[in-house]
């Protein structure tokens, strides 16, 4: 699994699971917990990871959707 993005913005990561699973490409959200175990104050990011071979495609999703800050 490789980490796609890192964010506090709820919306971004809802939006960014369903863009994701209309091209079948399956992610998870970590720190989910940790994030409701600090309050939601957004001290702890939440990160959507993909499976290894789905990187390049999830990339390329989130740059065609205008979204093109990735981090390596």
């Amino acid at each position: 699994m490789r980490e796609l993005i890192r964010t506090n913005d709820p919306v971004k990561i809802s939006w960014l699971v369903a863009l994701l699973a209309d091209s079948a490409i399956e992610t998870l959200v970590l720190d989910t917990h940790s994030s409701i175990v600090e309050g939601s104050i957004g001290a702890i990011p939440r990160r959507i990871v993909v499976a290894d071979e789905d990187l390049a495609a999830a990339r390329r999703l989130m740059r065609e959707a205008g979204e093109d800050y990735f981090e390596d």
